[in-house]
């Protein structure tokens, strides 16, 4: 069976591979005294809040599980139209709010919809593979500008520009990021997009952790600065609802008819109970288990990143976002004798029964250098995963 040049042009998703090398491991030290401590999926341990779930049985239990618009329930467009104005004092017109099949599927619309063959778009290294993959499912072409801790692991308005050829098409950003958890400084991203307006581009940025920002000085919506900004966002994150996969974006008007068509034929429209469900997240109770998790997420950020920095496993930008830990392994790897990220992470696994994903997914630039810690786990497991991890390096 021949199979597309596309498809062979999608790389292995690693963190989910690594994973599963984790499972079996997992499965033969479940009754020992080290269970296996899992720090590599960015998931939290939390799941959707009482109301969300109520909402979800209630909505199956009536029946109200016929196909929605394409665009999706216009209540659930108002709630996030009123959450942005609310949170970010940002006004969004609901009209401009595409509901959607998860992040994932507002990408590949967001890509479908912009992105020809031989179009690329710029990046960051590090940055979350799946992202450069929904460019090339649309024929275009990731280019990945290497960053650095000085930067914030963030492109600059001046990459974008030095960088900019014929066939460049626009960015794609991501504010909180993952892996590092690091986001945009909003007079860099205003910057960027200057320049991405300047030569008729497109500015795409990922929002997905926006609501998991603890820093005031990066807490803001793009969206904010220019109604052409095109935003991604999820109610995975932030909301706690991962396998309900649902999101949105929120695109310029110009675009939303583009966007109901391609929606039309690609995915009918997004869950039907998921969108019924995720009007509870909006009340009041809701919204206020959310900041009492977002607190929560924060605590563990500055329980573990110090721990990880007292062991040699230096964090080089605290993140502002997000739930994760872009840990230097230099030095580790050095101690253990190891070669790079890819052996150190399958040496934790192995020995301290500690899953970490290496830097091998995130990009090109000194993927061997970097683990990713997930922090989305409880402090409970993120105590007990430094201590395991401060043993190995002490004992080497």
């Amino acid at each position: 069976m021949r199979i597309t040049q596309r498809a062979q042009r999608i790389e292995p998703f690693y963190v989910m591979e690594m994973a599963k090398a984790a499972q079996r491991i997992a499965a033969e030290v479940k009754h020992t005294d080290q269970p296996m401590v899992f720090l590599n999926i960015g998931e939290p341990d939390f799941t959707a809040p009482p109301l969300v779930q109520a909402a979800a049985e209630r909505v199956v239990r009536d029946g109200q599980t016929q196909y929605t618009n394409a665009l999706g329930l216009d209540a659930l467009r108002e709630r996030i139209s009123a959450w942005y104005g609310s949170r970010f004092g940002v006004q969004v017109p609901a009209r401009r709010v595409v509901v959607t099949a998860g992040a994932s599927g507002a990408l590949l619309l967001a890509c479908m919809a912009l992105i020809e063959d031989g179009d690329e778009v710029l990046m960051p290294d590090p940055s979350y593979p799946c992202n450069r993959h929904f460019v090339s499912a649309a024929q275009g072409r990731a280019v990945l500008l290497p960053t650095h801790a000085a930067q914030r692991f963030q492109l600059s308005a001046a990459q974008v520009q030095a960088n900019w050829r014929q066939q460049t098409r626009g960015v794609l950003l991501a504010s909180p990021s993952n892996p590092t958890g690091t986001s945009v400084a909003a007079a860099e991203l205003k910057a960027i997009h200057g320049v991405v307006q300047q030569h008729g581009g497109i500015t795409l940025v990922d929002e997905i952790y926006l609501g998991l920002s603890y820093d005031d000085a990066f807490a803001q919506t793009a969206l904010a600065i220019d109604d052409q900004i095109i935003s991604i966002n999820s109610f995975s994150k932030y909301f706690n609802m991962t396998g309900w996969r649902l999101g949105w974006l929120v695109v310029p008007d110009s675009l939303v008819p583009v966007m109901e068509r391609l929606a039309q034929n690609l995915f009918i429209c997004p869950s039907t109970v998921s969108q019924h469900a995720a009007l509870a997240c909006f009340e009041p109770e809701s919204l206020s288990v959310y900041e009492e998790r977002r607190a929560a997420f924060k605590a563990r950020r500055d329980s573990f990143i110090p721990q990880l920095n007292a062991m040699g496993l230096t964090v080089p930008v605290m993140p502002d976002g997000a739930f994760y830990a872009w840990a230097d392994c230099r030095d580790a790897c050095r101690r253990l004798g190891l070669p790079d990220s890819w052996a150190f992470t399958e040496h934790l696994m192995q020995h301290a029964h500690v899953a970490v994903t290496p830097g091998r997914d995130f990009g090109t630039h000194a993927p061997g250098d970097y683990v990713r810690f997930s922090t989305a786990s409880s402090l409970q497991d993120l105590n007990t995963a430094a201590k395991r991890i401060h043993s190995l390096l002490e004992a080497a």
